[in-house]
C-alpha cells in the first residue's frame, strides 16, 4: 500500500470547504467524479460506522477515526458493502482493511488549503491519481460559489 496526497487551495474559509465536503447534497456532488450516485450514510460522529455506498448501495464501510469540526475528517477503511450488506472480510479486502483516508483543512487570510492524504493499494493509484484531482476542483468549484 502507498500513501498518495493530494492538495488544493480554495478561496472560502475553512468552514465553507467543511460544508462540502460533509453536507449531503454538496458530498453527492463532489463524489460523483468516483462514481455516479455516490453517496455516505453515517451521523458523522467520531467513532462512528459509515457507509460509502454508490447507486446500487454497493461500496464499502469505515469508521470515523477522527473528527476536529473544520479541521479534520480521518476514516479507517474496513470492508465492502454489498446490496448495503457489509461483507465479512476476505483476503482481498484484508489487503487493504484498516488502510486510512484523511482530510486536513487549513485557512490563512480567507483562503482554505484542503489536503487529502489516503493509504491506496497498487491497482488503484492510477485511478486516484486521476480522479482525485478532478474531484477536489469540484469540492472547489461548490465552496468558491
Amino acid at each position: 500500500m502507498k500513501k498518495m496526497q493530494f492538495s488544493i487551495s480554495i478561496n472560502a474559509p475553512k468552514e465553507k470547504v467543511w460544508q462540502t465536503l460533509w453536507n449531503d447534497d454538496t458530498y453527492q456532488k463532489w463524489t460523483s467524479v468516483f462514481s455516479e450516485g455516490s453517496k455516505a450514510v453515517s451521523d458523522w460522529k467520531e467513532g462512528s460506522r459509515i457507509h460509502f455506498l454508490n447507486e446500487n448501495n454497493d461500496g464499502m464501510y469505515s469508521t470515523i477515526d477522527k473528527r476536529v469540526d473544520n479541521e479534520i475528517m480521518n476514516f479507517k477503511h474496513i470492508g465492502n458493502i454489498k446490496n448495503g450488506v457489509e461483507l465479512p472480510l476476505d483476503a482481498t479486502t484484508e489487503s487493504w482493511s484498516g488502510s486510512t483516508e484523511n482530510y486536513t483543512l487549513k485557512e490563512a487570510n480567507g483562503v482554505t488549503t484542503l489536503t487529502v492524504e489516503m493509504d491506496i493499494v497498487a491497482d488503484y493509484q492510477d485511478y486516484f491519481n486521476e480522479k482525485f484531482p478532478i474531484a477536489l476542483n469540484k469540492v472547489k468549484e461548490l465552496a468558491e460559489a
